[in-house]
């Protein structure tokens, strides 16, 4: 029989782990109570979003999650996958090279401030800045790809640093340890201390006070600050409404107004701009005449290059070998906007 066991001061697992933080949920805890669980409050894995500084999630991705209108993310991305993979390895890694020990923890939440969560990597009962005494610390393990190798050269980059900063307040931790994998082959190792971001750590806990307690708790969505990447926000929509029907009336929906006139300028520059570069592209190749390469000021100045793309023979593939084409093959909807034509000319004229 199978018991699941809810986050809370019941929780067999519950109890205090760190100065200022309770563990409510073991590590070992089945990842749908986890995800749950967080539903509860602000982690640290929501920090980068609650600052705009995540380039694929949002305030407003986070509250609708709080609110449990969005769908738990059970597919996990190949980033997210081999982060996971190597965290435990990464640990052991980090631990041998300070001649430590570490532990995971689980799901914790400040003891005053419940809402406040984290979710550490690792406990560490002897931190090796100071093996005069054992004291307490913790560490985030992180994978990255080499093409933001440059973002850790100065420490953890913003989005890590919020994240980090956000398990000293609610932990009570004076610090905590970084260690990152970059490129499968670049190791960096990291100490965050609370000192040194002080203001930080204080405007941190301003911007996710508010959004907890001005709109997540009451329900009032968080307005758009213009700073939102809009492929997020377009991602968001469609995980919001898979399944659109019906219409809505906007007589009075100013901001619709503006944005259709936005959108309309916004195509037009587009089909401007996709003209003037064929026309540019026509020129330079009349310059050309017959060369395939030309220089100016005795340096290379453009040349014709072949690439190749692979483009499967569709039809050729459905009567040649029918089972492969429909066992390869699907139809992908996409949604786009349908502008009809009266419309279109109301706001291009």
């Amino acid at each position: 029989m199978t018991t699941t066991v809810q986050a809370g001061e019941q929780s067999p697992a519950a109890g205090p782990v760190t100065p200022t933080g309770r563990l409510l949920l073991h590590h070992t805890a089945a990842r749908d109570v986890w995800l749950d669980a967080r539903r509860q409050g602000i982690g640290s894995s929501d920090l980068p979003a609650v600052m705009n500084l995540s380039g694929f999630k949002t305030p407003l991705h986070v509250f609708h999650d709080k609110r449990g209108r969005l769908p738990h993310d059970d597919e996990f991305s190949e980033a997210a996958h081999f982060g996971v993979l190597f965290e435990e390895p990464l640990a052991r890694d980090w631990a041998r090279r300070n001649r430590t020990v570490v532990e995971p923890v689980g799901l914790i939440a400040n003891a005053d401030e419940r809402w406040q969560m984290c979710t550490l990597d690792r406990l560490c009962t002897e931190c090796p800045l100071d093996r005069s005494q054992r004291s307490l610390c913790a560490l985030e393990v992180k994978t990255r790809n080499a093409f933001v190798a440059k973002l850790w050269n100065q420490g953890p980059p913003d989005d890590v640093l919020a994240q980090v900063l956000w398990q000293i307040l609610v932990t009570g931790l004076d610090h905590i340890h970084v260690v990152c994998l970059i490129g499968g082959q670049d190791y960096r190792q990291y100490t965050v201390r609370r000192e040194e971001h002080v203001k930080l750590v204080a405007f941190l806990h301003a911007e996710a006070s508010r959004l907890w307690h001005d709109h997540i708790v009451p329900g009032r969505a968080p307005a758009l600050s213009g700073e939102e990447p809009p492929d997020a926000l377009i991602e968001l929509y469609d995980r919001l409404h898979p399944d659109r029907q019906g219409v809505t009336v906007l007589d009075r929906d100013l901001d619709a107004v503006d944005a259709m006139s936005e959108y309309m300028e916004a195509a037009a520059l587009e089909s401007q701009g996709k003209r003037r570069k064929a026309a540019a592209k026509a020129k330079l190749l009349g310059s050309l005449g017959s060369a395939q390469a030309a220089v100016r000021h005795d340096r290379p100045f453009f040349s014709i290059e072949q690439s190749f793309r692979k483009t499967p023979d569709l039809a050729r593939l459905a009567e040649e070998f029918p089972e492969a084409y429909r066992a390869c093959v699907e139809d992908k909807p996409h949604d786009r906007i349908a502008i009809p034509k009266p419309v279109r000319e109301e706001f291009t004229a």
